[in-house]
């Protein structure tokens, strides 16, 4: 078969797609890989992967409806000159007008995943502003107009789409649930956490912003350091001075200082800095169902974790680690005071998480079901 798959960023095809590519192309399927943003050497790794790398314009943050039917129009007319057996798009805006443009070129079967439904389907502690509310409506009309055309629609976990399709009333032909996009494990394997004589380590990863939890993650540090000086707390990740939610460079600089948190800038060896921590937290508002997470399981680290959307996919609690309530820091400190005063549960629930990442995020397993799904 020919197949399309409408993504955005080339990296995300490189980082997250590559093993369901030379799955496909394995089974003698021909591959497009459709980008928006990308570099010339991005292009040339997609296309060593063995996919037809193509270009589109797409205006990933924009409102103007406009250019967003022009866009549409010019991408309908690539798909059509390809004439694909099947169109595969993933992120909010490639579901969109990817299947829209698909429908327009006749493809006689369009699929769309949407891996998490995005800061403005995020509950807040406070209200949303309006800004955020009209691109949610916006949103929300693209979706009542795009889903119903898609044959199948598939989420990472079962409360999106309740909270989307059952919430707004969208009718749609087909549901799945996929889970996590899952790991190549062979690049994760386990390694038993260090030495738990020394100083406690715990890993935050994820860009700096609010709804990441990087506010709750530092204030519970503050708490537990003022019991356990010595403990110490790691953050990975971007800061984006542009989202109203981030941390900022300020902030950043006097929490390094005053030795709240180790932050090592940007880093590109991620795996050894997991294998290097005792315990890792994500105390996120809502995901789709975070990779970071599904990385440090895999590697054999205990998590502590918000009982939100997404998040919850990850953890038993009390198993391979723990479920907090979110916007709520003390709970959080109290959970990894228990990992310091009972430091042989960090190896113990480590393995559980292990054992989870084997069963529920191995790519080949995830990607069969994503191959069925696409009814390959």
């Amino acid at each position: 078969m020919v197949i399309v798959i409408i993504g955005t960023v080339a990296s995300s095809f490189l980082g997250f797609r590559a093993d369901l590519i030379q799955v496909l192309l394995q089974k003698g399927h021909t591959v497009y890989a459709f980008t928006s943003d990308y570099t010339q050497a991005e292009l040339s790794k997609i296309e060593s992967l063995g996919a037809i790398p193509l270009t589109y314009k797409l205006n990933r943050g924009g409102l103007n409806p406009i250019s967003d039917m022009k866009s549409t129009y010019l991408l309908s007319k690539k798909i059509k000159e390809i004439a694909p057996d099947l169109v595969f798009s993933y992120f909010a805006k490639p579901v969109i007008f990817g299947t829209l443009a698909a429908k327009i070129a006749k493809v006689p079967r369009v699929i769309g995943m949407l891996e998490g439904l995005g800061y403005a389907f995020t509950e807040q502690p406070e209200e949303l502003n309006k800004k955020t509310k009209l691109i949610k409506s916006i949103q929300i009309f693209l979706y009542k107009i795009a889903l119903p055309q898609l044959d199948t629609i598939i989420f990472l976990n079962p409360d999106d789409p309740k909270d989307l399709l059952d919430e707004y009333q969208i009718k749609v032909k087909q549901v799945e649930i996929l889970g996590g996009i899952g790991l190549n494990l062979k690049d994760y394997s386990y390694q038993s956490a260090a030495n738990t004589q020394d100083p406690i380590k715990f890993l935050f990863i994820g860009r700096m912003l609010k709804e990441k939890g990087i506010h709750d993650f530092i204030a519970a540090a503050k708490v537990v350091k003022q019991i356990y000086p010595d403990v110490q707390f790691t953050v990975l990740g971007a800061i984006d001075s542009s989202n109203p939610g981030a941390l900022q460079q300020s902030e950043l600089d006097e929490l390094i200082s005053l030795n709240v948190i180790n932050y090592p800038g940007h880093v590109d060896n991620v795996k050894d800095w997991i294998v290097g921590s005792h315990v890792f937290v994500l105390p996120s508002y809502r995901e789709g169902v975070p990779r970071s997470t599904q990385e440090a399981m895999a590697i054999g680290r205990a998590v502590i974790t918000t009982d939100v959307p997404g998040c919850r996919e990850t953890v038993v609690d009390g198993v391979n680690g723990f479920l907090v309530e979110k916007w709520n820091p003390q709970v959080l400190a109290e959970k990894m005071i228990y990992f310091i005063e009972h430091p042989d549960q960090i190896a113990i629930m480590g393995h559980e998480s292990y054992k989870i990442a084997q069963e529920k995020f191995d790519a080949d397993k995830v990607n069969k079901r994503l191959i069925n799904m696409l009814g390959l």
